[in-house]
């Protein structure tokens, strides 16, 4: 069970958004590469990256401040916004991530996704935006029609390394992850899935080593870790088998 923790790229810089949306960008660092190296002494094993910019506008936008990401830190990137094509897929692989993800694009060009699988196997994931059960693309500013299952299915034997599935209400107010639609999709398929979007507290990461959640790849977290609300040593312990602080002796 991974624990990712989330750089959020803005304009350069490391931020959070509330519900995606561009306008409540709260600044949380300036250096992200700086903050991949943190990430990466605090114990994580990997790192979650987004490009906003690029989610909206279709292309890669903070090309810079993902390259000295990947210079700082040896843990294993994994990166999407933004990249829509097989041309993009390839020049960010031979960049050194470990996985690009796409979004838009699969909702878009399924077909396109399939040829990245098998151009580069377990490389290539899955970005599920839903809001109100139906897929967000676009950087969550366009609704599709598309149910959440439905989308995930259409890849199923196609090599998708992960399905990274985000609750747009959820991501970025620390309400705590939607547990139930989360584990449902994870039932529904057989590609691994990473819980995204609200991870709010400890008692997020206990739910995590729960039966029902073990079929998960893991969960990535952001405003918590940036908040201060989640103890990283704390948090990866506890997915390693040890109790909460509060329950130990």
């Amino acid at each position: 069970m991974i624990l990712f923790p989330a750089i959020d790229l803005k304009d350069g810089q490391c931020v959070r958004l509330k519900h995606g949306d561009m306008a409540t960008a709260t600044i949380y660092n300036d250096d992200p590469a700086a903050q991949a190296k943190a990430f990466e002494e605090q114990g994580f094993e990997w790192l979650h990256v987004v490009d906003l910019n690029g989610a909206f506008q279709g292309q890669s936008v903070n090309s810079a401040a993902v390259g000295a990401i990947l210079k700082a830190t040896k843990n294993p990137v994994q990166l999407g916004g933004g990249i829509r094509t097989l041309e993009q897929i390839e020049d960010w692989l031979a960049r050194g991530l470990a996985r690009v993800i796409l979004g838009t694009v699969a909702v878009r060009d399924p077909d396109l996704v399939r040829q990245a699988c098998k151009a580069f196997p377990g490389k290539v994931a899955v970005g599920i935006d839903a809001k109100g059960g139906k897929v967000a693309v676009e950087g969550w500013a366009e609704a599709s029609s598309l149910g959440v299952v439905e989308l995930a299915r259409k890849f199923e034997g196609a090599g998708v390394a992960a399905i990274i599935y985000t609750d747009i209400d959820r991501d970025g107010v620390l309400t705590g992850i939607n547990w139930d639609s989360t584990i449902s999709l994870a039932d529904a398929v057989s590609i691994p899935v990473i819980a995204s979007g609200g991870l709010a507290s400890i008692a997020d990461i206990v739910r995590m080593t729960m039966p029902d959640a073990q079929k998960l790849e893991g969960a990535i977290s952001g405003r918590a870790l940036y908040d201060g609300r989640i103890d990283p040593a704390e948090a990866l312990a506890i997915l390693k088998g040890a109790p909460p602080v509060e329950m130990r002796s």
